[in-house]
């Protein structure tokens, strides 16, 4: 007799943000929950992004009113449950006069402030730009809101540790291979399941589970993911569209970020990061192929450096590039002539014949609305379980984001920790929030936390991610869990990886700083 499956009330494909917020919320109501990632998590789209939690200013020039609002709302919702990798911050925008007149620009900040309750951020206002600023000096008027910055990558892999600790199961490097209604072999009364072929990338070893619900969340994998896995025809196609960002030496002079706008209508950001360094984006460019290998053209850099170079005062060349990335957002398809036209807004996909297990598929959406995505994704789900509990994640906080500010929480860390360099606490604080309690254990020194691998980042740091936030390779603690990859030398990531080759492939080794068991 062949060995029962593993039964779940819902198997997630998809580790970006939308699969972890299903994820973590399914679990919060109470239902049996694994997620499968062939990847890291965020490895593609979501942690490619702009990395704002932002209602999207230009939107409103698409009469996307219902989104922007929508987005406006949750931005006060993120910003309350993860205050240690969220927070608020003000943008600039140059008033250029023969791009878009200025009470054009003022209307809609007025519609910006207010189609949404505003709690923790303050309105906008207009500025005048003086000789201490970044900008040329013929650039002398502006305007200045509200937004706020997000950790993309690590709001998902936050996501899946508290979907996690409700109770859900969540398997990286694992591809969905096949997944097909068969006869319930799970006992109860539910009628015909999903069977669900998982397969273990690392290892090569495949299983089989079960469940009631199935819920494709593969973001830019979408629409292929019913032919290859399902053998079905996708309902719709999703658009891809490639926004590229580059990294800089820091251009802004304090926190606030600037928004550009350029003569085709589109804006670029300039946004302060990683304390070192500018983050500029984005494009929009249509893309075919490989979502996974989309990469930065040298026409995209070029753009982006003429933008910039038209409004700052330090003019830059492609050798100032320091990093740069590429993702692909799966937009909805409304059949818009240009990609930075097309909608981000989103819609799921439903298919539950004659009372069969259902499949629900998630088309389009973004970063700041992922949330709301998720919850009404789950109230879908939750038609099929009649005992699923009620909604909760508007004000579910994320792990480590239980405290009131960054600045106090530093200063409650480095009086436990008194060795602990200031720029370390910091990283630590806007990473991990109170988590760095359990990160630091019972250091007493720097010696305690182990080898030093290049920038801040020490031993200690490293066996955490790989014991409690899924990190396996030298990318995923480098560029998703940390940005060290920023500082980081060939040879030091050489090292980093052959230190992870050997802890990574002993399972013995793979306990918390403090010697807790991993969660």
């Amino acid at each position: 007799m062949a060995d029962k499956p593993e039964c779940y009330d819902v198997v997630v494909v998809g580790g970006g943000v939308n699969g972890t917020g299903i994820a973590m919320d399914a679990a919060g109501r109470g239902l049996k929950v694994l997620l499968c990632e062939m990847n890291d998590l965020a490895s593609a789209t979501s942690s490619r992004s702009s990395k704002l939690i932002h209602g999207g200013l230009r939107y409103l020039e698409h009469y996307e009113f219902r989104l922007v609002r929508q987005a406006l709302a949750e931005r006060e919702s993120l910003l309350a449950n993860a205050p240690h990798i969220m927070w608020p911050m003000r943008f600039r925008l140059p008033h250029q006069p023969h791009l878009r007149p200025g009470w054009v620009i003022r209307a809609g900040l007025f519609l910006y402030d207010n189609l949404a309750r505003r709690e923790r951020l303050s309105g906008s206002r207009g500025i005048t730009f003086t000789p201490e600023d970044p900008l040329k000096p013929e650039i002398t008027r502006g305007f200045e809101y509200s937004d706020g910055w997000v950790d993309d990558a690590r709001l998902v892999v936050l996501t899946a540790r508290k979907a996690e600790q409700l109770g859900a199961r969540i398997l990286t490097r694992t591809r969905c291979v096949r997944a097909e209604r068969s006869s319930n072999q799970c006992g109860d009364q539910f009628g015909d399941q999903w069977q669900i072929t998982l397969l273990d990338t690392r290892t090569g070893d495949s299983k089989v589970v079960q469940a009631k619900a199935l819920v494709n969340a593969a973001g830019p994998w979408v629409s292929s993911l019913f032919d290859s896995t399902l053998n079905q025809t996708a309902p719709r196609m999703i658009r891809m569209v490639k926004g590229s960002h580059i990294v800089v030496p820091r251009l802004n002079r304090d926190d606030e970020a600037y928004i550009l706008q350029n003569k085709d209508e589109r804006i670029v950001f300039v946004i302060p990061y990683e304390d070192d360094f500018s983050l500029i984006g984005t494009t929009d460019v249509d893309y075919t192929g490989d979502p996974s290998e989309a990469a930065i053209s040298p026409e995209e850099t070029q753009y982006l450096l003429e933008i910039v170079n038209h409004y700052f005062r330090r003019q830059l060349t492609p050798d100032d590039v320091v990093w740069s990335y590429s993702g692909v957002r799966p937009l909805m398809d409304d059949e818009e002539e240009s990609a930075q036209k097309a909608s981000r807004g989103y819609s799921f996909e439903i298919d539950a014949p004659d009372g069969k297990a259902p499949l629900l598929s998630v088309f389009g959406g973004k970063l700041t609305t992922y949330r709301k995505l998720a919850e009404t994704a789950t109230d879908h789900l939750c038609e099929y379980f009649p005992q699923a509990r009620r909604r909760w994640t508007r004000h579910g906080v994320l792990p480590g984001g239980d405290f009131d500010s960054q600045p106090q929480l530093k200063d409650a860390l480095r009086q436990r920790y008194p060795w602990l360099p200031e720029k370390l606490a910091a990283r630590l604080v806007r990473s991990y929030g109170t988590d760095s309690y359990h990160l630091l254990g019972d250091s007493r020194n720097m010696d305690d936390l182990g080898e030093h691998f290049l920038g801040n980042l020490y031993e200690r740091e490293v066996r955490y991610l790989v014991a409690r936030e899924w990190a396996v390779t030298a990318d995923d603690i480098l560029w998703r869990r940390t940005k060290q990859g920023l500082y980081a030398k060939p040879d030091e990531v050489k090292a980093l990886e052959n230190w992870l080759s050997a802890w990574v492939g002993d399972p013995t080794k793979q306990t918390c700083p403090s010697g807790e068991a991993p969660a």
